[in-house]
């Protein structure tokens, strides 16, 4: 693994509970984890399992003892280790956004094929007891023709304009900023629930234009101060976009780091001529189902609880109405992809999907700088 910190904790966790809960077709040896500052790294690898470390990813890639790589490290580096462990042979795993753009999450889907190694992106939300429920709900008819889909993604962390110049807030680091980092999410939760875009028209802002110089990231987002000198913001803080889908449905999608009081709302309403399905990240475990064919006396929104057995993964937990959280997506992406890797069974979000979502976020900002609707097909 390459990334030892807000996701190489999550990815570590989702390694070491998919050998105590399910039973994936092999099981998953934890062999090394990388990280320039050795002794961040080393404490890493010690409090989250890993039997060893390397400080230069180049390194790892080397290693006759590994067969796949795991990318968390910022945007920038996704492109150069995932090339160079491709041609190593080995599979990959990147976090997303697959890359800086789409010119380069191209040539990675293009090398990854031509080599034909296994690869895999990790849209974790899709994995999810309830938003797998809203899956099946779709994909039976139940909610008719799909008229309206509406994202938020609100996150207010940025909302103090002293909060320093994280690498999140450099675009040639970061790529984009809420838009590539929380909308990516929104873009690949419709396509998965819904299907492909047509077209997008968006705007965005940047509210603090400059800020200061990270001094110290110890302790995460939390942790990090800044210095006396400022530097400048080079993403945006926020961008919503409309959209229309290749289905006829229409889109509204917002997503932004300085909704103050929001500090995860990842959400999604999806409007049907049957039926309307929402859900809520705050509260993972349920899905807000409508349908008409209820009878009026009994019409109305219902909670369903996804915890089920039945419900999907919801049954290699606990029993029925013992919640999950947050960290269970990443054990059941890790899990598909592991079973992908040893059996061959089929999986999806792959770099392709990357590809798509890189797409329409870049359909989203061609847009924004012509001030007019932009086919997805045209970037």
């Amino acid at each position: 693994m390459v990334g030892y910190k807000f996701m190489g904790k999550a990815h570590s966790n989702a390694y070491k509970q998919v050998n105590m809960f399910f039973d994936p077709a092999a099981k998953v040896a934890m062999k090394a984890i990388c990280g320039r500052d050795e002794q961040g790294v080393k404490a890493a690898a010690d409090k989250f399992g890993w039997e060893g470390y390397e400080t230069d990813w180049r390194k790892l890639v080397e290693r006759d003892d590994i067969d796949f790589i795991d990318i968390n490290a910022p945007s920038d580096a996704h492109k150069e280790i995932t090339l160079a462990a491709i041609a190593k042979g080995k599979h990959v795993f990147c976090e997303k956004p697959l890359a800086l753009n789409l010119a380069d999450a191209r040539e990675m889907l293009a090398a990854a094929e031509q080599a034909g190694v296994k690869h895999g992106i990790c849209f974790n939300y899709r994995f999810l007891p309830a938003v797998q429920l809203a899956k099946k709900i779709i994909d039976s008819g139940k909610l008719g023709e799909i008229h309206h889909y509406r994202a938020t993604y609100l996150q207010d962390w940025l909302v103090d304009p002293e909060a320093p110049l994280a690498w999140r807030l450099k675009k040639e680091v970061a790529g984009s900023g809420a838009h590539g980092d929380i909308n990516a999410h929104s873009i690949d939760l419709a396509r998965f629930l819904i299907g492909e875009f047509d077209r997008v028209i968006g705007h965005n802002r940047t509210f603090v234009k400059e800020r200061p110089i990270l001094a110290s990231s110890e302790g995460g987002l939390a942790g990090q101060k800044g210095s006396a000198e400022k530097g400048e913001v080079t993403v945006d803080d926020a961008t919503a976009f409309l959209a229309d889908f290749k289905n006829g449905a229409m889109g509204m999608f917002v997503a932004s780091r300085f909704a103050t009081g929001r500090k995860n709302h990842n959400t999604f309403e999806i409007h049907g001529s049957k039926g309307t399905i929402r859900w809520d990240l705050e509260s993972l475990n349920e899905l807000q189902v409508y349908f008409r064919e209820d009878e009026p006396e009994l019409a109305g929104f219902r909670r369903i609880l996804a915890t089920e057995p039945q419900h999907k993964y919801a049954g290699n937990w606990w029993p029925a109405g013992h919640i999950i959280g947050y960290e269970h997506g990443f054990v059941h992406i890790v899990y598909e992809f592991v079973q992908h890797l040893a059996s061959g069974s089929p999986f999806a979000p792959t770099f392709a999907d990357g590809v798509r979502c890189q797409e329409v976020l870049e359909a989203v900002d061609l847009s924004i700088e012509r001030g007019t609707w932009v086919s997805v097909e045209e970037v």
